[in-house]
């Protein structure tokens, strides 16, 4: 859509519209496994600076924050449920706290409220060691060890089959430890290390143990300690008990937040590939199989009714931690340590859902929404090139940003990053939105246009507008009756 463009900077920076600064209860970041190049935004690579150092895509960051955080404010507020107090830590968690993170599939991260509070993952894992033990195993002998039915019974439930002692699935907890038995490694130290390290891959980050309630889960988990020694005795465990299950508590005391969840959930929505590292973390199609799984077993007794109301494949955990995923689009991570009676957060993201239109199930019209680059017949190099006789400079064209198709939040969300790149390399401040091909835009769209679009006009950018589906943007700029006449409307004075 636009060239690249030279940033006068000193090195990498960090954006802070993207990124959190330490607190006293989250350690600083390390660095990422590939450092941005120079001018770059540190989490999401994206250009942040323009030559005057001022930071013009944090207007975007600004935008989705601020709707989260509005979320954030509407959730305190309905939160009921109680603590997993079966955990003795657990018990301590603060009720009032709730944080929310998102992450695209192009690797931008949204947060607000408590999104950078340490937590233990808890079964928030298991989708994850499910993707490590389908990579090394592959579908056919991890299934043939653990099922892929609904148990309709809750996380903690016996539910194993009669006659081979299977799990039902691999999102209970009985299948959890079926399927981190299954990680192939000759010691129980260096199985956890491999699930360590893989559900660091999918967090771009090196993650810690809470060795705190690793012992409390190892001391309080008579359950779990009952299931493996059933499944021994049925032949559905390939290790022994001792050994899965003091992997099994580690894994779940491994610490996160809402942050690191959203970019795992994304990588899992990215086929796979971290979007802010850019590093795979496992194989495309095993993220088909997990998201199948997860879909269908992923909230317990209650995945029916989740999958009806928020349609996306999720996972929840009794520390308050949930993952939803849509695919191909973004990676959503919320902390919230009230529990509603099934055992997962009661804060959920049903609204978020609703208000992104991200259910699975929606129908788009024909036509996938895309972001275009200006072409020869209906961008600035061929209009204006045509009109000025072929004398226009490149550093003189219009900056101009083009979709096609519906506008939904995803597809609104590339727009205007493009559109707060594309005002970079214009010294006049103006800039072209071209929406002649939208059919229709969303309504969680058209809000993030407009905010966004109110932050770049109050920085003294001038935004013109083509094409009916723009009419909801006019009050934030000029309606320009075709791409002729934006052509003219951007040479003309200031």
């Amino acid at each position: 859509m636009t060239a690249s463009v030279e940033v006068a900077t000193a090195g990498p920076v960090a954006c802070v519209k993207s990124d959190v600064p330490p607190s006293p209860s989250r350690p600083p970041r390390p660095a990422l496994l590939r450092p941005a190049p120079p001018g770059r935004c540190l989490c999401c690579k994206s250009i942040i600076l323009n030559k005057d150092g001022r930071m013009v895509n944090g207007v975007v960051f600004d935008a989705v924050n601020a709707a989260l955080a509005d979320l954030c404010r509407e959730f305190r507020e309905l939160n009921t449920g109680h603590l997993a107090t079966y955990i003795p830590p657990l018990a301590r968690a603060d009720p009032s706290d709730f944080g929310i993170a998102l992450t695209s599939a192009d690797g931008h991260r949204y947060r607000a409220g408590e999104a950078n509070k340490l937590f233990t993952i808890q079964s928030v894992s298991k989708p994850f060691v499910l993707a490590l033990a389908l990579s090394e195993l592959g579908a056919d002998e991890v299934f043939r060890r653990v099922g892929a039915e609904p148990s309709g019974e809750p996380f903690n439930a016996i539910s194993l089959d009669p006659e081979t002692g299977r799990p039902a699935n691999p999102m209970i907890n009985a299948g959890a430890i079926a399927t981190t038995a299954l990680v192939p490694a000759a010691t129980a130290e260096r199985r956890f290390s491999r699930i360590l390290e893989t559900l660091g891959r999918f967090a771009g980050r090196t993650l810690d143990v809470d060795e705190e309630v690793y012992r409390a889960e190892a001391a309080t988990g008579d359950r779990n300690i009952a299931l493996a020694h059933l499944m021994r005795a049925a032949g559905s465990l390939t290790v022994a008990p001792s050994a899965a299950l003091d992997v099994y508590f580690r894994q779940c005391a491994i610490l996160v937040d809402a942050t690191d969840l959203a970019v795992m959930a994304a990588t899992l929505a990215n086929g796979g590939v971290n979007p802010v590292t850019g590093a795979r973390a496992v194989p495309a199609p095993v993220t088909v199989q997990v998201l199948a799984v997860m879909a269908t077993c992923g909230m317990y007794d209650g995945s029916g009714d989740w999958l009806l109301r928020v349609g996306l494949p999720a996972k929840s955990g009794v520390s308050g931690g949930l993952v939803a995923i849509s695919p191909g689009r973004s990676g959503a991570g919320c902390y919230s340590p009230l529990l509603d009676a099934a055992g997962n957060p009661v804060a959920a993201l049903t609204e978020l859902s609703r208000e992104l239109g991200l259910h699975m199930m929606h129908t788009s019209p024909p036509g996938t929404p895309t972001i275009t680059d200006p072409g020869p017949s209906d961008g600035p190099e061929g209009v204006a090139r045509r009109r000025a006789g072929g004398d226009m400079a490149p550093g003189e064209l219009p900056a101009w940003v083009a979709a096609r198709g519906e506008l939904d939040f995803t597809a609104a969300e590339k727009l205007v990053h493009s559109l707060a790149e594309c005002l970079l390399e214009v010294s006049r401040g103006r800039a072209v939105v071209d929406l002649a091909h939208v059919t229709v835009v969303k309504p969680a769209a058209e809000r993030l246009v407009l905010a966004v679009l109110e932050r770049l006009t109050a920085m003294g950018h001038l935004i013109g507008f083509v094409g009916d589906a723009a009419v909801p943007f006019s009050s934030r700029g000029v309606m320009l009756a075709s791409r002729s006449a934006a052509v003219e409307w951007v040479r003309m004075p200031s």
